[in-house]
Parts: C-alpha cells; structure tokens; sequence
C-alpha cells in the first residue's frame, strides 16, 4: 500500500498535518493504481504529473471527481436524480472531506447550435438584461430615436424649438380617431361636451383636436404642462404642437396656415411615423426563447434549405452540357427540354458557360418567367424554374424516394428572414453606447443592416450604438472595449451598474486566458477542446464559486505561452476565493506554480499507479523521479543524437518507432490546406 504520510522529500512536507484539512482517499484501486492512501490539502493548488499512462486520471477523475459528483447527484431527490447523469462509485475504501466537485476537461461535449461562446460564459444573459433597461430603440422607418415623453421633458422640447424657430404661435392638440361605427357628427359632439370646440385639422378619420393655442416666450409653465397632461390623457399618450404660419388660425376643415407638427407620446410609439414598438424585455433579445427568437429559423441562424451549388455542381458546363444536374436524369428530363426551348425564347445562351452567364440570365434560369402564374396555367407556355421545381417536388416528399433525392440537394444556409441574426426584427433596433463608442470598435460601414428596416447605409452608419446581434460578431477583445467605454445613462440604477460590472469582468476573464479572438456568436460545438476548458475554467470564475473541488485536465493545451501566466492567474483566483483545483498537467510553468506537486509513476501501465512524489515544486527538483530529472534541467528532452532511439524503461516498441521522427526522416508536405479557418497554407 502507497501512504503519503511523509513525503518522500522529507518529515516537513507530511500529509498528515493536523493544522491543514485534507480531502482524504484511503485504498483506491480504479484501473491500475496500487491501493492507494492520498491526503489532498483543501485551498490549494495541487499539480499531479507524471508519464502517460502512469494512473493520474484513474486517481483524478475516476477516483476524486466521480465521487464527489456522485455525493452531490445523491444529494437531491429521487426523482430529481433521473434527470442527472449518475456515476459508478469508485473502487476505493473511503473518501473524507470531499466538497462539490467540478471537471473542466477537454471534452467539447456540445452538440446544438444553440450553444455559442456567449451562452456557455452566460454573458448572453447579462446583455439581454442590459438591453432591457439600458439600450435606445430607433424607429425601423425614419431611423429616428423613439422613447417615452413626459409632460415635462416635452415642456422642455418645446420650449427649446420653439426658441430656434422664433417663438411662433403654437396649437397644442391631440388626435382622436373616428370609430367605424360613429359618424363624425356623434364625436364631435362629444368633444363639445367636453369642452373642446375646435379642431384643428381632420385627416381621413383622425381628428385633430386643440387643447390649447399659446406662445412659449410669453405661456406660464404652469399652463403649458397642464395643456399637455390634458391633451394626453384625452389623446391616448399623444400629443402634437402644430407651428401656425400666421395668428387667424386654421379654418375648421384644414390647417392652411400650418407648416409643420412636432409629435410627442407617452408610450413607445413613433409619432412621426405611428408606429407602436413592444416594450424591452429579457426574452425579446435571446434566441433561446420563444418571444425573441426568428420565426423562420427558430432562433438557429440557418435554415435546411435548397443548397444551388448542389444543383448546379460544375459551373464550367453549359446549360445545354447539363449544367443543372438534377434535370439530367430520366426521370426529369422533360424540365432540361423545357429549359432548352424557353431558353431559346427569352435569349438566354445555352452554349456559354454557367459562371460566364449574365447574373439576370442565371436568375431567369433559377426563378423562372416571372409572369409565370401556376403549374395549370403556364405550365405549358412559361419556364417554371429550378426554384419551383423544387417547390413541385416538395409537395411529393411523402414518397420515400423523393425524400431522398431531395436530401441530394439540401445544406444548411444562412435564414432568409434575419440573415443569421437569430432574433426577431424588432429586437435588432435597440442600441447601446453612443456613436464615439460603436465607431472605436467597429466601423460604420461593416454594422449589421437588418431587412425590416428601411434605412438606408448612411442612416445606419449615422446612428449611435450598436444592435445586440453587432455585439455578438465582435471579438471578446473588441466587445471587452466596447463596454470599458460605455457609460449607463441617468437616472443610474443600482442592478444595472451590478450588471455592467458583471459583463466587463466575465470579458476580462475571457481574454486573461487568450481568447480574446472569439466571437460571442461563435458556436460551441467548433470549440476545441482547449478552448471549451478555459471557457469554463472563466465561468467558474466568474460564477464566484467557494467551497468547491475543481478538477482540470492539462488546461495548458492550446495555449500560447506567453498566455499561460494568465492561465495561472486565473487558477490562484480561484484557490484564493476558498476552492482547491487538482490538476493534471505537464507544462513546466503550471508546474512551478503548484503549491503542491504529485508525481505519478516510477512508469505506464502495470510500472504505473503509485506515487513516488507528492511535495512543494522545489523539493521535487531534488528528488530522484523522472519528471524529476527533466523538471531540474539534468536531463533535457532535445539531448539525443540523430538516429538515436529511446525507450521508456519495461515499454517495447520496434525498432522504427523508437527512432526520433525529427531527425534523419523525410518531411512531410502538406499543399492548400483550408480546413476550418485554415487559410489555403503550404507547410
């Protein structure tokens, strides 16, 4: 039996200290370690290295962390329980004082693409509450501002354009909508019951009733506000001030003396334009959620659709060569003699190359005649196109073979509706930050246009602030600016200032451990493994777990080393907020910064599964381990003479595997290589 009551390196760094508290494993057997005794010190940071195979993950994960999952998963109900994934207990005697555990491996176990980089860092959730309480909505017709007035923010806006426009004579009015089932006689005389003898405009069925006429330079305050509260209360939130041309007024049925109206309202309504928006709430910017996400796509970015690449595979052939592959079966090759006379027709070319084609021809190809009407109809004197071929066929997909043909031609592509945005429309026109802000960040002329706007570029790039889907497509590095920059409008809210702070640190966090490149829309699933690691190592981090057994599996992979300080920094947070991480690792550097060092060996395998060192970085330096000999510089892994061959002691490999690979072999070529965001490379 292994008992770590002393270390090897001496009586000082025994494990049984009684003024320390230990996570205490007694007897552990999983795989091939050798009934092992190990006590692991709480509140620290605890290295375990060694040669591969040598017992560091059976004694980490399948020992240490599957039993600490598993009493947690027993901590719930029954029926609570079904829902978890439950994990066999560990061939062990005991296990004392063993907190909550966590595993931040390798594994990229996401699969939807649901998942982004900024659900699985939950900063998704605190940006859509801050859009919520802090974003400014812009009208999706005139680009202009649209938020809620008060009687006497519209004091105060009257007062300064009516200073600019030389203090005209102002008809303060509100507008009252005839009902189909009133005449307009019936209204107004229920308006003269009220009080309200004059109406100053009538447009269609709305009227426009005056409340009061009155100059700004001369008008009490007192007068003007209490205009206006009555002019909204009998308006339904809205009020306008007409600007009179001269002092008769307005006859009864027009306004000729009129030049224009400043609109106000009390609700999130568009006064210039009458348009009603639905008030800002958490769900309306997630696509998670039903309120917020695409009704075409569903709040997945694309849609399964018909890929005309697939359909049109080789763009060097002609149409009349076959270019659209689909048509060149028996089965429709009366839509390839189709295309071939109504080409001839329209003057569309059938012997020039489809890539060579004029960008309307290939439209004519791919959408038909447009006056085409129907299958009955045109049919017989019209080119119905590729489109509605598919459309045709999509109406015989109850047939199994029709299905799958058409999986020949179907790939995912971005939707339609919200241009991979994944929300509705109306969520992409709230903005944060002020135009100073969006500009040092991104620049105008790449921010996102939605189509259910109709601005124009210029009125885009004019606007301040950036939409919630211009937030997503930014690195972490740029998004981190963005918000170091921002500042919350007054009046200032305590929970939105507590949210802000939350953003900025979790963006910290991100870029402390290198992956400021990321996207926050990037999807989970493409993470490697590396990367999903660090992810969740910053969440753990900026969850402010205590109390709480972290285990990582060498969170050094992938990682450039002048980043692994931050790494490790992140780890010491950590250990300093009251957890305790074990870590599997091999880097020199985590080494070093290890409170404690277990190394596993003396080798793989059945030489594996005990410990010959458990101490402080500095004294295993002085011990007589393997890891040992490297760690100290005594022995160095690039030492070897060309053909030299290695062999770990009681392993047998042949005689050419045990030969170094980088000395005296050929090289191996590697010629275009555009895999991922590989960028067409030669190495």
């Amino acid at each position: 039996m292994n008992d770590l009551s002393a270390s090897p390196a001496g009586d000082d760094a025994s494990l049984n200290d009684a003024s320390g508290e230990f996570i205490r494993i007694r007897g552990a057997r999983q795989n091939n370690l050798k009934n092992l005794d190990v006590d692991f010190p709480t509140g620290e940071l605890v290295v375990v290295t060694g040669p591969s195979g040598s017992g560091k993950s059976s004694l980490v994960f399948d020992t240490l962390y599957a039993e600490g999952q598993r009493r947690y998963v027993e901590t719930f109900s029954p029926y609570a329980r079904q829902f978890l994934d439950r994990m066999d207990k560990p061939q062990v005697d005991s296990i004392e004082g063993i907190p909550p555990a966590i595993a931040i491996d390798q594994t990229n176990q996401v699969r939807t693409s649901r998942s982004t980089v900024g659900t699985m860092t939950e900063i998704n959730d605190h940006l859509k509450l801050l859009f919520a309480r802090a974003a400014h909505l812009f009208c999706r017709h005139c680009s202009r501002p649209v938020r809620r007035d008060s009687p006497e923010s519209i004091y105060a806006e009257l007062q300064q354009r009516a200073e600019a426009a030389g203090d005209p004579r102002l008809s303060i009015t509100f507008p009252v909508d005839v009902p189909v089932n009133f005449s307009e006689e019936e209204v107004t005389r229920l308006l003269q019951g009220q009080g309200y003898t004059r109406i100053h405009s009538r447009a269609g069925t709305r009227l426009e009733v005056v409340q009061d006429r009155i100059r700004m330079g001369s008008a009490e305050k007192a007068r003007v506000v209490e205009a206006i509260e009555a002019a909204l209360r009998v308006g339904n939130g809205r009020v306008n001030a007409f600007v009179e041309a001269s002092d008769s007024g307005p006859s009864p049925s027009q306004a000729p003396g009129m030049t224009s109206a400043w609109k106000f309202s009390t609700d999130l309504h568009c006064a210039t334009c009458d348009i009603h928006y639905g008030d800002p709430t958490p769900a309306r910017f997630s696509f998670n959620s039903p309120l917020g996400a695409c009704e075409a796509c569903r709040g997945f970015g694309r849609v399964i659709g018909v890929d005309y690449g697939l359909v049109i595979p080789d763009e060097s052939k002609t149409l009349a060569q076959g270019a659209v592959k689909i048509f060149q079966s028996k089965s429709f090759e009366e839509s390839q003699d189709d295309l071939m006379k109504y080409a001839k027709r329209r003057g569309v070319a059938t012997d020039i190359r489809w890539r060579d084609l004029p960008a309307d021809h290939r439209r004519w190809v791919i959408e038909g005649d447009s006056d085409w009407v129907s299958w009955n109809k045109s049919g017989k004197t019209h080119w119905h196109g590729v489109q509605r071929f598919f459309d045709w066929l999509e109406t015989k997909a109850y047939k199994m073979h029709i299905r799958v043909l058409l999986s020949r031609y179907r790939a995912y592509t971005p939707c339609g509706t919200c241009d991979g945005a994944r929300l509705k429309p109306e969520a992409l026109l709230w903005r944060v930050g002020t135009k100073d802000d969006a500009d040092a960040v991104l620049p105008p002329a790449k921010r996102y246009l939605s189509k259910d706007t109709q601005w124009t570029r210029a009125q885009l790039e004019a606007l301040s602030g950036l939409s919630i889907h211009d937030v997503m497509l930014l690195p972490v590095d740029k998004v981190g600016e963005l918000f170091r920059r921002f500042t919350l409008p007054a009046p200032l809210d305590e929970a939105t200032v507590l949210l802000l702070g939350e953003i900025r640190s979790r963006l910290r966090y991100l870029g402390e451990v290198g992956l400021g490149y990321l996207t926050l829309d990037r999807q989970s699933r493409t993470l490697s493994g590396g990367e999903v690691q660090r992810i969740n190592l910053t969440t753990a981090l900026g969850t402010s777990l205590v109390n709480t057994l972290f285990v990582l599996d060498e969170p050094s992979i992938g990682l450039h080393p002048r980043d692994m300080g931050r790494v490790i920094e992140v780890m010491k947070r950590l250990r300093d907020a009251g957890n305790s991480l074990v870590v599997v690792e091999h880097d020199p550097q985590i080494m070093l910064e290890a409170d404690k060092l277990m190394d596993m060996g003396p080798g793989p395998g059945e030489r594996g599964g005990e410990v010959v060192f458990f101490g402080t970085p500095e004294e295993l330096k002085s011990a007589g381990t393997l890891t040992a000999e490297y760690l100290s510089g005594r022995k160095r892994a690039d030492a070897r003479e060309p053909g030299a061959e290695y062999r770990v002691p009681g392993m047998e490999v042949p005689n050419d595997l045990a030969k170094d690979p980088r000395f005296g072999t050929r090289s191996l070529g590697i010629r275009g290589a555009t895999a991922h965001n590989l960028k067409n490379i030669d190495v």
